[in-house]
């Protein structure tokens, strides 16, 4: 019997971003290595990277997708090899409907867990950060300058995780959702959906690989307030 992967890799944290920590640190070649499925963005925080079976689709601000090149680096990302534990379909739900409905069916609310969603909706509102250049700004700042793209009646990919409240900071807590439609025409963060009908894939963790650069002098140097970290965190993550 096939052992069930209830493992997920991160490297960096959301918290490094907040202050501007935009550089890419971890190359896509070493992170393909720990999964093939998960969400990030790129060096200068460009754009939002959507894993796919082992695809690393990056959506930039001016809309385009296009697939990182192994020796480009990240900052941040997330990612898991597939392996879903729990499978249901939907419809007629809203972001905020579906949501609920997990933590409400299944016990996984003090869990990191993964999310994918596959299927027709019947909207999709998105987000994309414009490329940075030094001297970096600040995450929320960024967060100003970001690109929006709203579709109808189309069909994706919803990939992410579901963070405990406790881990603010680490990563987002609650629901950290990307978007890629099927057709490649839009993707990114996600802001809202509307689902039509859908299959929806679960794959709680038992544990998570922090990994930080620690060859990485500026991380290394960097004062990392955390006074007003949680609120910066959650005006950039939900800035629609």
């Amino acid at each position: 019997m096939e052992k069930y992967e209830s493992r997920v890799y991160q490297h960096g944290t959301l918290g490094m971003l907040v202050p501007g920590l935009f550089e890419g640190t971890l190359t896509v070649a070493d992170l393909l290595e720990h999964g093939d499925f998960g969400i990030g963005t790129a060096s200068g925080l460009d754009g939002e990277m959507v894993l796919l079976d082992h695809t690393p689709y990056l959506v930039q601000s001016t809309g385009e997708v296009r697939i990182l090149k192994p020796e480009e680096k990240v900052p941040f990302a997330t990612v898991h090899f597939d392996q879903a534990k729990d499978t249901f379909t939907v419809r007629a739900l809203t972001q905020k409907q579906l949501g609920e409905q997990i933590l409400a069916n299944y016990p996984y609310k003090n869990l990191f867990f993964a999310v994918k969603i596959t299927g027709r909706f019947n909207k999709v509102k998105t987000r994309a950060v414009e490329k940075q250049t030094r001297p970096y700004k600040t995450l929320t700042q960024v967060a100003d300058e970001q690109a929006l793209f709203d579709a109808e009646a189309i069909t994706g990919t919803v990939i992410g995780y579901f963070a405990p409240e406790m881990f603010q900071g680490m990563a987002a807590a609650g629901y950290h959702l990307h978007f890629l439609a099927d057709d490649k025409s839009m993707g990114g963060h996600l802001l809202d959906f509307e689902i039509e009908q859908a299959t929806v894939q679960l794959q709680p963790f038992a544990t998570i690989e922090q990994h930080f650069p620690v060859a990485d002098q500026e991380f290394l140097a960097k004062d990392l307030a955390i006074a007003d970290l949680h609120a910066q965190i959650e005006q950039a993550e939900g800035q629609n």
